[in-house]
């Protein structure tokens, strides 16, 4: 019996695949498959590829045109023979006991869903950091949003859990088939964790998830735009189902925080027309009396009023911002010091003077 199916979507990442396939390959869960979907790279991902499947049966390959990160997850899962679903993107790596746990706790709990913390990872230093997001209190224990409506704020990270299939296809959970690989993970994370009815989180940690390119700019307005299409997506999840309008108000929340986290990644030349778009959406909330006190409490009354009344002026604030936030990182940057379990790092004037772990 194949207990996980784990689907890998590939495009154009010659330079970690083998590193993440070696991860997988070397888990202690061994009844496991390994469904690689070539999204039309045009590096030499397809050739590493064939040349693990030939050293073992359980890599599947699906080589296709490019069609997008959403696409190629589809139809992964869709495939998939697994009793659960797993994610692991191809320039990340995992530890070799992530899936035995995870497979372990999920079948000890009868979970919808697994989930796990994680790592973040930075190649160039070599320095990892658990990112802490699965708090001790809603961890070990069979849970719902109902109960903990916060877990919905999580960072999607769709890559640090399992999912049982049967859950998946009983309601019709998909990403977005969208081009490029932008946000899919945003509306696919939310209507996981609103409709599951057993949840089981650990703050143990299994994933190094790459940091190296997550500070790169958007420069594209169509991938900008998809952060739109996903909160469509998740409008109309809610109100096709309707016990999941309690959540609302979070995912308002969550909106205005992706908008947020959005420009400050785009170019800048993309954040007047974004400004707009998001300060039409939330006029349009307001006007249906959906912002209610919890939401205004969380954000701030005078922020709210100033993206829906006057977007140049909350573009002009925002982007000051962001020169502050820089000069202060800059600042902190003169001398850094990280410790955790597994590493000192010290930096002075952003050259590493100490690493050690």
């Amino acid at each position: 019996m194949i207990k996980i199916s784990v689907v890998v979507p590939i495009y154009n990442v010659e330079k970690y695949l083998a590193q993440c396939l070696d991860s997988i390959l070397e888990q202690s869960l061994k009844d496991i498959e390994i469904i690689c979907i070539n999204d039309g790279s045009k590096d030499s991902s397809l050739e590493i590829l064939k040349n693990y499947a030939q050293k073992d049966a359980r890599i599947l390959i699906t080589d296709k045109e490019n069609t997008g990160y959403g696409n190629s997850l589809n139809l992964g899962i869709s495939s998939a023979q697994g009793e659960y679903i797993a994610i692991i993107e191809p320039d990340d790596f995992i530890s070799k006991n992530m899936f035995e746990d995870l497979y372990n706790i999920a079948k000890q709990y009868d979970a919808d869903v697994a989930k796990s913390d994680w790592f973040n990872f930075w190649t160039k230093d070599n320095q990892i950091f658990k990112k802490g997001k699965i708090s001790p209190k809603y961890s070990d224990k069979i849970i719902t949003a109902e109960d903990y409506p916060e877990i919905l704020c999580i960072q999607p990270s769709v890559w640090s859990a399992i999912y049982k299939k049967s859950f998946l296809t009983d309601n019709n959970i998909n990403f977005l088939n969208t081009p490029g690989a932008s946000y899919q993970d945003t509306s696919f994370s939310f209507k996981v964790f609103s409709l599951a009815k057993r949840i089981i989180m650990t703050t143990d940690a299994y994933l190094y998830y790459r940091q190296d390119n997550e500070n790169s700019s958007i420069n594209s307005g169509t991938k900008a735009d998809a952060i739109f299409a996903e909160y469509d997506e998740i409008n109309n999840f809610i109100w096709n189902n309707k016990e999941t309008e309690i959540f609302l108000t979070q995912k308002l929340i969550n909106e205005y925080k992706a908008y947020i986290w959005t420009l400050k990644r785009i170019s800048p030349e993309l954040r007047k027309d974004f400004v707009y778009k998001f300060s039409k959406r939330f006029k349009e909330y307001s006007a249906g009396n959906y912002l209610k006190e919890e939401f205004i409490k969380k954000i701030g009354r005078k922020k709210i009023e100033m993206l829906i009344n006057s977007p140049s002026e909350f573009l002009e604030k925002f982007e000051h911002s962001l020169i502050k936030e820089k000069w202060n990182n800059f600042r902190r940057n003169l001398v850094s010091v990280r410790i955790n379990k597994a590493r000192i790092s010290i930096k002075l004037f952003g050259k590493q003077i100490i690493n050690i772990g």
